[in-house]
């Protein structure tokens, strides 16, 4: 048991509910938690780490809905540590706690290095066994037990022999899986494959009864390439969590390691063809769930896995795609995106807008485009966050830009009383053809009084308007070597939907200015311009 049988298949353990929410700023919900049990269970993860029930009212309360779930493939594990010093197991109110939450999997953590037992525990060596063992043995009268040796690889290589009477002991108790934790993150590849190796030359007969599985951390930037090496020795199971939310630097990405596996390696996980294809959409519903900002860069899912922006690259990707992509992004889920900036040529213009506009073929408007694209990033402005305001540049330089409405002027005012909330007021007079519209309204701040001030003049020519939400607000100083004076870009997210509520399509637009009401001001008026544009509304002009 301690290689993969002939299937080749790698069994994935998430604590992604466990392990993951020990990191900085992440929290999740009981519901929240019980969500991404449903959707792990539904890509055929095996194994999922729901908590530790003695620790927090929480996660002894997840296990109780966890009963209730009609899972399809997946297992739930209740995670814990050994029993304490001192006391029978069945005196120890943590390991009653997994007991009685009636987990097809109970997870015992313990010490393998000697450093630990001497100077954080500070119990005998042999009584830190008999601890291993007997938690073990009792855990293993009702569950299934996998054993996780905390800080093994550091153990092993401080004092070998320890380590592995460690390892004997979890065993002599009935554990099924021995998993080889790189707790400090800090190994390399080479040293994690000859260290498994070794271990299973010399444990031999011993692992008969039980797999191997490995649990890396990421504090040396390694622990996707430590989790393979492990792997590719023949240990049967991968610990981790989504996008590789963990303490400090974060645990290994199963993401990561799905895909490495099954479209590198060959490797079976998973459960079903179709299963790799919905990582992205994994990855993101975990970010969203978490509250936590999508890293951009992260392998295979991120929203810049497969962004081309220069403009050699771009030109290269539209004859063979393969010649800077290592996958399809269709395969995990992603798309390809081809940016337009500074550093871009005009096969990024054709790439992204010239079948929408025509202009494929039209070299002499995309080199337009991206002469005005380079001097208004020059300014501050950036187009890959904001492709609407690209579109909008596209049909300027087409002519075929015509406006809606002519500003006139708008007013703002901030009133703040003593302690009281302030008061904020915009004033929009804007001329639609032939007619004046002056609108006030008051709002939460700045942008909200412009926005109901804008949408009050819009509304009776043109009634789409109030289909466009606003999502998002993100503002960004951009020479703040002139502190309060900077000049600033606002990047605003917006959600267009049709009359049944329902979301038609989602797009953001830029401004920038020394003024942050007015760099506000123009993404947002370019946000409406952009937005009828694409409803098919013609300017009443």
């Amino acid at each position: 048991m301690s290689k993969r049988s002939e299937s080749n298949r790698v069994e994935l353990y998430d604590t992604t509910l466990r392990d993951g929410t020990q990191g900085l700023g992440v929290s999740l919900s009981l519901a929240d938690k019980i969500r991404i049990t449903r959707l792990l269970d539904e890509l055929g993860f095996d194994f999922i780490e729901g908590g530790y029930p003695l620790s927090n009212p929480k996660d002894a309360a997840y296990f109780e809905e966890a009963r209730k779930l009609k899972l399809k493939h997946a297992k739930v594990c209740a995670f814990g540590m050994t029993r304490r010093k001192g006391i029978t197991c069945d005196q120890d109110p943590g390991m009653k706690a997994l007991v009685d939450a009636q987990s097809p999997i109970i997870t015992i953590v313990g010490k393998t290095w000697d450093l630990h037992v001497d100077e954080v525990l500070r119990v005998t060596r042999q009584e830190n066994l008999e601890m291993i063992r007997d938690s073990v043995e009792y855990c293993a009268q009702s569950a299934e037990v996998f054993y996780d040796a905390e800080h093994f690889f550091d153990g092993y290589r401080a004092n070998p022999e320890y380590a592995l009477e460690t390892l004997r002991a979890a065993l002599a108790g009935g554990a099924t899986r021995i998993i080889l934790c790189d707790t400090n993150g800090g190994f390399l590849p080479e040293d994690v494959e000859r260290t498994v190796r070794e271990l299973q030359s010399k444990l031999g007969d011993a692992l008969k009864s039980a797999g191997l599985g490995i649990h890396c951390h990421n504090d040396g930037g390694l622990a996707v390439a430590n989790t393979l090496a492990a792997l590719r020795c023949g240990v049967l199971q991968a610990q981790g969590t989504i996008n590789g939310i963990g303490e400090r630097c974060g645990n290994v990405d199963l993401i990561s390691i799905a895909a490495n596996l099954k479209l590198k390696m060959g490797m079976d996980c998973l459960q079903g063809e179709e299963s790799t294809r919905r990582l992205t959409e994994l990855s993101r519903f975990v970010y969203e769930v978490a509250n936590m900002t999508p890293a951009t860069g992260q392998p295979f899912v991120g929203a810049g896995a497969f962004a081309h922006k220069g403009g050699m690259h771009v030109h290269a990707v539209n004859r063979l795609a393969q010649s800077y992509e290592h996958i399809a992004p269709e395969k995990v889920g992603n798309r390809r995106q081809v940016l337009v900036s500074e550093l871009s040529g005009a096969s990024n213009i054709a790439a992204t807008l010239g079948e929408k506009y025509g202009v494929k073929d039209d070299r002499d408007v995309q080199r337009r485009v991206l002469e005005r694209v380079q001097d208004l990033e020059n300014q501050g402005y950036v187009f890959e966050a904001a492709p609407a305001a690209l579109e909008l540049i596209l049909l300027t330089e087409m002519g075929k830009r015509t406006p809606f409405w002519r500003l006139d002027h708008y007013l703002c005012v901030v009133r703040k009383d003593g302690g009281k909330p302030p008061i904020t007021e915009g004033l929009v007079k804007l001329l639609i053809g032939e007619k004046v519209e002056l609108n006030v309204a008051e709002g939460d701040g700045p942008v909200n009084a412009l926005d109901m001030a804008l949408r009050k003049g819009l509304a009776s020519h043109y009634p789409e308007a109030a289909n466009l939400h606003l999502r998002d607000y993100k503002v960004r100083v951009i020479n703040g070597i002139e502190e309060t004076a900077a000049r600033v870009r606002v990047i605003i997210d917006f959600a267009r939907k049709n009359q049944q509520g329902d979301l038609v399509a989602e797009f953001s637009t830029v401004g920038v200015s020394e003024n942050i009401v007015d760099a506000s001001w123009e993404a947002l008026i370019d946000a409406f311009e952009y937005h009828l544009i694409e409803c098919g509304i013609n300017p009443a002009l």
